[in-house]
């Protein structure tokens, strides 16, 4: 049986607890035995990390400590895999460039606000994404600067807005994964609030990149 920590936390309009709640099943349905924390400190035990196959992250606009970082950094580096979505990953900790280095990109805007918006499959062959059709989504429509070197699995394109005429016709990855070290990294722009995942290709592509991430 896989081990899996599923930590949530931070900024309560994200709903992570709920978010949370949605995937722990879908991992012990595939053969994961799953611990729940609300606190980053589960980051500091090294010898608790050792054995995980999976590290799933939802905790926005958070603080971590250096040793927290640190504990979690080394367990990806080390090879323990890491996937989550939205702001609850890609918007954890503004502050800590090497947390973001790893996750491979950063939220900087949701021009808009809550918008209608379309995620097209771009790589149709990998297990995460084949045979998920393109798929429409009305939430935070996420604009990130992201690591030119990840592995872009979905994209999605800018209508642009009044306030941001300029950026009408960017295209922004939307879910990818990556390689930090022996680790593997799985991200998702999709999850705004848990109701976001009512959408059964963003659920779907979600638990697929968490299984890969757990190899």
């Amino acid at each position: 049986m896989k081990k899996a920590l599923v930590v949530w936390g931070g900024w309560d309009g994200h709903e992570p607890k709920k978010c949370v709640d949605i995937f722990v099943p879908l991992l012990s349905e595939n053969n994961f035995e799953v611990e729940i924390s609300n606190t980053l400190d589960s980051f500091l035990d090294e010898k608790k990390l050792e054995p995980l196959n999976l590290i799933v992250i939802c905790w926005t606009m958070g603080t971590i400590t250096s040793q927290q970082e640190q504990g979690l950094l080394a367990a990806v580096k080390n090879g323990i895999g890491i996937a989550g979505w939205h702001g609850g990953m890609a918007d954890s900790f503004r502050n800590n460039t090497e947390y973001q280095f790893m996750v491979g990109g950063q939220w900087v805007a949701h021009p808009g606000g809550i918008v209608k918006y379309r995620v097209n499959i771009m790589d149709k062959k990998d297990p995460i994404t084949k045979g998920i059709d393109d798929f429409d989504v009305e939430s935070e429509q996420y604009y990130m600067h992201v690591d030119p070197s990840n592995h872009v699995l979905a994209t999605t394109t800018f209508e642009g807005t009044d306030d941001t005429p300029w950026i009408k016709g960017c295209v922004m990855p939307a879910a990818w994964k990556k390689i930090y070290g022996k680790g593997r990294v799985f991200y998702c722009s999709v999850g705004h609030v848990a109701k976001d995942f009512e959408i059964p290709e963003a659920r779907e592509i979600v638990k697929r990149g968490m299984l890969w991430a757990a190899r």
